[in-house]
This record gives C-alpha cells, sequence and structure tokens, in this order.
C-alpha cells in the first residue's frame, strides 16, 4: 500500500503526520518504508544523519537512475527511508512534465517490489504542484490530505480536490483520498466549523480521527523523535495510533497479518 501525504498548504502537519503514522505503523509490526519527496528535507532532518551529497539521495534516482532500493537507509525507530536533498528542486526545471518523468516513481516503486506483500509506502510530498507532488499522486494507492482547522486550509482541501479532478482522466482511475483534520483544538469553535464543513463536501472521505492541538506532537521533530517516542502517553500518540486503526479498519492499509516487510 502507497499512501501519500499531501497539501499546497504549509504548516498542516503533513511531515508530522508522515513520521508519526511511520513509527504507528512500526510499533504495530509494519516498519514503511518512507520517502522525503519534499526538497527541503524536513523528514530527513529528524532522522539526522542527512546525505551531504545528493548522489545518496532520492535525487540521484531522478538523475542518475539510482534504484530506490539503492538509496534507502535504516531508521531503526520507524523502518527505512529514502532522504531528502536540497538538489530535488531542479526537478521540475531539468526533466519537464512528460509521462515518462510523471510515472517515474510508481516505475521506481514497481521495481523495488517483488510479488510478494510488502510493508506500506509513505510520501512526504513537498507543498506545491510540481513534478515532484505529480510523481506521487501518480504512484500512490491513497492520499492523506492534512487540513488544520482554519479557514485557509478548507480552501487549500478544495483547491487540492478540484486539481485531482483534473488529473484523474489523465490517471484513468480515481484518487483514494482521506481528509485527516489536525491541529484540532476543542476549545475553539472554529475547529468544529472547519470540521463540519469538511464533512459537508467530502462526506466519508473525512476520516473521523482528528489529531489534537497538542505540545508533544509539535515539539518532538525538533528532538528528532516520533511522538511514541516522546510521550508514548500523550494525546498526540493516542491520536496517532487511533489514527492507523481507522486506516486499517478502512482496508486503506493492510491489518499485520497481511503484510511482509521488506529486510
Amino acid at each position: 500500500m502507497r499512501i501519500a501525504i499531501f497539501n499546497q498548504k504549509g504548516g498542516v502537519g503533513k511531515t508530522t503526520t508522515t513520521l508519526n503514522l511511520g513509527a504507528a505503523l512500526k510499533r504495530a509490526g509494519m516498519p514503511p518504508l518512507m520517502i522525503d519527496l519534499d526538497p527541503q528535507g524536513h523528514l530527513s532532518s529528524i532522522r539526522g544523519n542527512t546525505p551531504g551529497e545528493a548522489n545518496h539521495s532520492l535525487f540521484a534516482f531522478y538523475q542518475d537512475l539510482s534504484s530506490l532500493d539503492s538509496l534507502k537507509i535504516a531508521w531503526d525507530e520507524i523502518g527505512h527511508l529514502i532522504p531528502s536533498h536540497q538538489q530535488l528542486i531542479k526537478v521540475d526545471s531539468i526533466f519537464g512534465k512528460g509521462p515518462a518523468i510523471l510515472n517515474k516513481l510508481k516505475s521506481g516503486i514497481d521495481a523495488m517490489e517483488s510479488d510478494e506483500t510488502q510493508s506500506p509506502v509513505l510520501i512526504d510530498c513537498c507543498p506545491y504542484i510540481g513534478v515532484l507532488a505529480l510523481n506521487a499522486i501518480f504512484a500512490c494507492d491513497r492520499l492523506i490530505i492534512p487540513v488544520s482547522t482554519d479557514y485557509l486550509s478548507l480552501q487549500a482541501a478544495d483547491h487540492i480536490t478540484r486539481t485531482l479532478q483534473v488529473l484523474e482522466p489523465v490517471l484513468k482511475r480515481r484518487v483514494e483520498r482521506r481528509y485527516l483534520l489536525t491541529r484540532f483544538d476543542r476549545r475553539r469553535r472554529m475547529s468544529d466549523d472547519v470540521r463540519n464543513k469538511l464533512r459537508e463536501r467530502y462526506a466519508s472521505e473525512v476520516l473521523e480521527t482528528v489529531i489534537s492541538e497538542n505540545v508533544t506532537v509539535a515539539e518532538s521533530p525538533s528532538l528528532n523523535r516520533d511522538v511514541f517516542r516522546h510521550n508514548p502517553n500523550s494525546s498526540g500518540a493516542h491520536d496517532y495510533q487511533a489514527l492507523l486503526g481507522e486506516l486499517i479498519e478502512r482496508g486503506d492499509i493492510p491489518s499485520p497479518a497481511q503484510t511482509t516487510p521488506r529486510p
């Protein structure tokens, strides 16, 4: 199962969701492969020891035809990571937007996988529509769209939905998406307003689980930790555990019994 985490608006918890969903998968016995598709490299920096040379990063997959398998590095607390590099910002200008480049990540993941059931793949996307984000959308089975509880994020969710409607005739399939409310503050009326409007527009595609505004969630990346390592008893850890449970229940992620981790 390949899941891309994408929103065109920053500050909505995209990388935080990738990190903590990955950690929840590891705790459930399904360590994922995480792909950092953002030239800013926030996910890679949380792991630490990021590659100084672009040829040891995801950029080498695009520029040097390196295989994805050759670029992955172990992340003991989560699974594996294919790290980013700032040179990824050049992909749009170097390769254009032809079918071959738009399907490159999908082809790379296909080549990496065998016929056996594989661990989940989580793709942390850059916050704008370009070749990299389109690679993730073309490659994924599900798209998680984090929406923080403010009206600008609600507008961004609508914009992404319109973008997907344009892309789907090219893809010849509907991109399955899940809207995830983040930074949810039950003390603020706006949080409920945004949730209600999101449900009116996208109905069952809105996840029941919400990620509450939580100090542990906010500060754990700065300590190079996922929320479970930082404070496994926090409400943030509970929320991300609930998120994984809901995704498994919906069939968006296979249950542990159906998944064989890659070595």
